[in-house]
């Protein structure tokens, strides 16, 4: 049996469990969202034994080398024991300074970060709430601007989202983890054509590259097709018209399943 130690407890793992579902299982509280590796939000860094080098897998060589991996994907092998901290140092402080409805179910969230974070248009990052509630979105703003605005799905039942829609107002304090992840413009192809696809709040990175490869100056065509299933999922339209009315090398495509709207 495999253990783990976390805040001067030890706990024991069950045959092949995983650091995440075992320290779930008996109580104690780790951020966390996806479960499956891809949003980063259950870091946690080994303070002392071996980590399985799956746990490490999609990780900035940075973060593997000093020691952080994925509570769920970590497994140790069994009769192991791994002591383990959680991810703070990488979080910033954030407040929320507003709060824009976009369409009858996405959320625009601005955050104002009390300290620097090196990010990119496209990339996501985690909201951690208070509690440890933690959910990933995806980065619509340029650095330039100042805030970061997220695109909240309101989903029925959900718990990050309708705590936004309900409780939050401009003021209220979160931490923010990341960035993480690989889709951004890069500069140094501007005549290259770009396709960019997305339904539903999928729109966010591609608003946030789109913009950042206009303002860069990108002279190939740019192709943007936001998907949804009725025009009224469809948002930041008039934003988008005035966008490829002032490039002609941008083309915006709204589509929709039903009900028209789209092209």
């Amino acid at each position: 049996m495999a253990k783990v130690r976390h805040e001067s407890a030890w706990y024991p793992l069950e045959s092949g469990e995983t650091v995440l579902d075992g320290l779930l299982r008996q109580g104690v509280p780790v951020p966390h969202a996806c479960r499956a590796g891809a949003c980063q939000s259950c870091l946690m860094r080994a303070v002392s034994g071996p980590v399985p080098e799956a746990a490490q897998v999609g990780l900035k060589d940075t973060l593997r080398a000093r020691g952080y991996f994925l509570a769920c994907a970590c497994r140790p092998q069994e009769g192991t024991a791994l002591e383990v901290a959680g991810a703070a140092e990488l979080r910033v402080p954030a407040r929320v300074v507003d709060l824009e409805s976009l369409s009858a179910d996405v959320l625009a969230v601005r955050l104002e970060l009390e300290a620097p974070l090196d990010h990119r248009a496209g990339q996501y990052v985690t909201v951690v709430r208070a509690d440890g509630l933690a959910r990933s979105y995806s980065l619509a703003s340029l650095p330039r601007e100042g805030q970061l605005e997220l695109h909240v799905r309101l989903v029925p039942g959900g718990a990050m989202s309708g705590w936004f829609a309900r409780d939050v107002r401009p003021g209220e304090r979160v931490h923010v983890q990341g960035p993480a992840g690989d889709c951004f413009y890069v500069p140094g192809q501007p005549e290259a054509p770009l396709l960019l696809a997305g339904t539903g709040t999928g729109l966010a990175p591609l608003y946030g590259i789109l913009r950042d490869a206009l303002e860069s100056g990108h002279t190939g065509s740019i192709h943007l097709f936001h998907g949804a299933r009725d025009p009224g999922g469809l948002y930041r339209v008039d934003a988008l018209r005035a966008l490829a009315e002032r490039h002609p090398n941008f083309r915006y495509r709204p589509i929709v399943l039903a009900g028209g709207g789209g092209e």
